[in-house]
């Protein structure tokens, strides 16, 4: 009996998301930081980026002769939001004037932010 007690007291009540990831009451939804990897996983940033929390934008300078098709980015999210598409891998951002997308969810999954990343290359 002690063990069929223990199994139900374990048994999770809290909802999840398709990853699997706790859905939150939190409706907060923003970056905090952001870091661009080279191949070796290094910064290729030269100074710190620009996060625009209201008009949802981040610019970041690299430094000249960064490969921009094998990047890795790496997002700082407030407490329970996630990113969407997920970074799976490297990331080209060699296309400039196409500038990468990706939405920050809040920990309720209810409010959605797209924020644009501006990657521009450090004068030779």
């Amino acid at each position: 009996m002690l063990v069929s007690v223990a199994w139900v007291g374990c048994k999770n009540d809290f909802p999840v998301d398709e990853d699997g990831l706790l859905i939150t009451d939190r409706a907060e939804c923003f970056v905090s930081n952001f870091e661009l990897l080279g191949g070796d996983f290094q910064t290729v940033r030269t100074k710190n980026p620009v996060i625009d929390t209201t008009a949802q934008t981040i610019q970041v300078e690299v430094f000249y002769g960064t490969d921009l098709r094998n990047l890795f980015p790496q997002f700082s999210l407030v407490t329970d939001a996630k990113l969407d598409p997920k970074i799976t891998g490297k990331v080209d951002f060699s296309d400039l004037a196409n500038p990468k997308v990706y939405t920050v969810v809040s920990g309720n999954r209810k409010v959605r932010k797209p924020y644009t990343v501006y990657v521009t290359v450090q004068k030779p």
